[in-house]
């Protein structure tokens, strides 16, 4: 009898996904929801991190870990940032795409600083004595693009900026402004850096990381032995790795219907990691953190081991310089924290506040939301809205990967006449699910802004379960709801969801409620909101540990086989050696056969070596983004693949690319 290692997926081992696998690894991303633009320090032996919200309220997270893998959220640098009616959905205007990008993050004689420019105003200095807060706000007086910042050991603190054409300049003591006469542009266009620069010192050395993101995107970094340069630029030290993903659905043109959305394609070096910067922990090991574009999810944070390597930090292991494992060892920094996740996802709105995951779209109205006025009960009031994209006071909470299921529980008795309540996915095209009042009559309605297309089915009740089915690996999703919260009835047609550029985000799971009449109406009480994820670990099947198993490819269809003492690929599937997977710790395994076990050579190549195992006859075992088992060596660093043409097996593939041509993945066979 044979068992597809695709078809027996492992039990829910946590509520939500939890990077750490908890035998001394972690999987990536660290998070997988939407984390982009991060920006990390380390402070003594705790470390730091906070990226961009755009135009979500509070913003600016402030995250904390003491192994670089489990972090906690300890709040916001603000909770509001009003400055004008497009920060407030007010006046037909909006800030989707804009407000708060690229922070800085930085530490210096007590005081932690953030720095962020708000597109359309400036950019903001943000001071606290404590991460936890309270943060104060300092507007500069001008915007500097994707900066990041430096304080000296000479007490002068310098800026980096800009698009291609990078700028430096030296901030003021009161850093709200450059020193006069102190810019200059250290970096012409042509160098071939990009823009989210990150400003260190490093032994004495000036060093900048950047984003290339046109075309093959990429991690360029400068060098040079004094702040305003000369430069030399590496063009990257990180280059291709997206753990196998695929580019997704985009969309294109205008942000209104019907809307044009590009199909996924499998064009190497887009969704790969490509903006951050490095952290080096107290026992001297260097780590890098970057973002990759991972589609309608948004973009997501990976951690990746450093390789210094003739003056330049390259991500990746010695043996594949600018590729990142997607499950390795956990850093050395000298505390063993155990695994768990920064944010709560469910909210039962039993307490006197929301839950630190929650953000409003743009600044609410906090007249017309309460979690007093009904006890256990979210309450949005009503405002006047065109449409779920306009609306204010929309509750908004990162979607999560690599399928999720929001759901809420709605009650209906406050609605009046125009209003609408329910669940959405916030994006474009955007798409709700909730109650209408209409007529003196109530309707569930799902939209899809997408060819405007609207389904109503008449409800006469006053309690209703709401819930959507996301699965980012495909991304496709529908709507379902309940009037028992047991059976589901499905509504409207399933649908894709699009990564877009006006609001620069993934999907959001929201609870919204508006009225289209012009006026303000009643209100919708949210009982309760929940997250389900099915797989929340990093890997989305068990190792099977003391099994015997066949290794094949998908397509072309080939197995590995023994012959002689090399190990090769055969299409007779009849020939598919029976290897007993051997656990060797920390999610390694060796590949016993007969009396000896799968091993890598001097050059690569794959052969049975007789005997115990050793580093070897070693693999890390991981999966591709969609969970497919892949092996990496730890003599060569590299993951086992076949080549086709020949058969030949080696563990000479630098990784998962998005067209399947590293022939590195695996379908695993348990054989009984």
């Amino acid at each position: 009898m044979a068992l597809l290692l695709g078809v027996a997926p492992l039990p829910a081992a946590a509520q939500t996904w939890t990077a750490d696998n908890g035998d001394g690894t972690f999987t990536n991303p660290l998070f997988y929801d939407e984390f982009s633009d991060p920006d990390m320090i380390r402070v003594g032996d705790d470390y730091y991190l906070t990226g961009t919200t755009n135009h979500t309220m509070p913003g600016l997270p402030i995250l904390h870990s003491r192994d670089l893998v489990n972090w906690e959220l300890l709040g916001y640098a603000f909770d509001r940032l009003d400055l004008g009616p497009d920060m407030r959905l007010e006046a037909g205007k909006s800030m989707y795409g804009q407000g708060i990008w690229a922070p800085s993050f930085r530490y210096h004689n007590g005081t932690f600083y953030i720095f962020s420019n708000v597109n359309g105003h400036t950019t903001q200095v943000f001071r606290a004595t404590n991460p936890a807060g309270p943060w104060t706000r300092t507007p500069m007086k001008r915007s500097l693009h994707d900066l990041g910042v430096l304080f000296d050991d000479d007490g002068k603190v310098y800026v980096v900026w800009g698009y291609r054409e990078v700028r430096m300049a030296q901030l003021n003591d009161a850093l709200d402004d450059i020193v006069p006469g102190s810019e200059r542009v250290i970096i012409k266009a042509e160098q071939g850096m990009g823009e989210g620069a990150h400003l260190y010192k490093i032994d004495g050395r000036y060093y900048i990381t950047s984003a290339w993101f046109s075309g093959r995107m990429r991690m360029p970094m400068a060098r040079a032995d004094k702040p305003y340069g000369p430069y030399e630029v590496n063009h990257a030290i990180s280059l291709d790795e997206g753990w196998g993903s695929a580019e997704g659905y985009r969309h294109r043109g205008e942000p209104k219907p019907p809307f044009d959305i590009a199909p996924p394609t499998t064009t190497p070096g887009r969704n790969v990691l490509h903006q951050g910067g490095i952290v080096q922990t107290p026992q001297g090991e260097w780590w890098g953190f970057s973002m990759t574009d991972y589609n309608s999810l948004g973009r997501l944070t990976g951690l990746s081991p450093v390789t210094w390597k003739d003056g330049w930090p390259y991500f990746g292991l010695p043996g594949n310089l600018g590729r990142t494992p997607r499950t390795w060892r956990k850093p050395a920094t000298g505390v063993a924290q155990r695994p768990s996740a920064p944010y709560v996802r469910d909210d039962g709105f039993a307490g006197p506040a929301l839950g630190r995951i929650w953000q409003w779209n743009h600044v609410p109205d906090d007249a017309r939301w309460s979690l007093a006025a009904r006890r256990g009960f979210l309450r949005l009031h009503t405002l006047p809205a065109t449409d779920f994209f306009s609306a204010r006071n929309t509750l908004t909470q990162r979607a999560i990967g690599p399928r999720s299921l929001p759901m809420t529980v709605l009650e209906t008795g406050g609605l009046r006449e125009g209003d609408v309540a329910g669940l959405g996915l916030l994006g474009l095209p955007w798409r709700t699910l909730g109650v209408r009042r209409e007529g003196g009559r109530q309707f569930v309605e799902f939209r899809d802004q997408r060819g405007d297309k609207t389904v109503r089915v008449p409800f006469a009740g006053k309690r209703i379960w709401l819930r959507a089915d996301c699965d980012y690996l495909t991304e496709r999703a529908h709507f379902e709801y309940s009037l028992d919260g047991k059976r589901f009835t499905a509504i409207g047609d399933p649908f894709v969801m699009a990564f877009q550029l006006k609001t620069f985000q993934g999907i959001r799971y929201t609870l919204f409620a508006f009225n289209d009449r012009g006026r303000a109406g009643g209100y919708a009480d949210f009982d309760s909101f929940a997250v389900e994820e099915p797989q929340p670990r990093g890997l989305m099947h068990a190792i099977p540990f003391g099994k015997q198993v066949t290794l094949a490819l998908g397509e072309p269809a080939l197995s590995l086989a023994l012959h002689e003492t090399s190990v090769v690929a055969r299409a007779d599937a009849g020939e598919a050696a029976r290897f007993r997977i051997v656990d060797r710790g920390q999610g390694r395994v060796a590949l016993a056969l007969d009396k000896g076990h799968l091993s890598i050579n001097a050059t690569g190549d794959a052969w049975l070596k007789p005997g115990e195992a050793g580093k070897a006859e070693t693999f890390q075992w991981m999966e591709s983004i969609y969970g497919e088992p892949m092996l990496m060596s730890l003599a060569s660093e590299r993951y086992l693949t076949v080549d086709p043409a020949s058969g030949q097996v080696s563990a000479t593939s630098p990784g998962a690319r998005p067209d399947h041509a590293d022939h590195a993945r695996f379908v695993v066979t348990v054989r009984n």
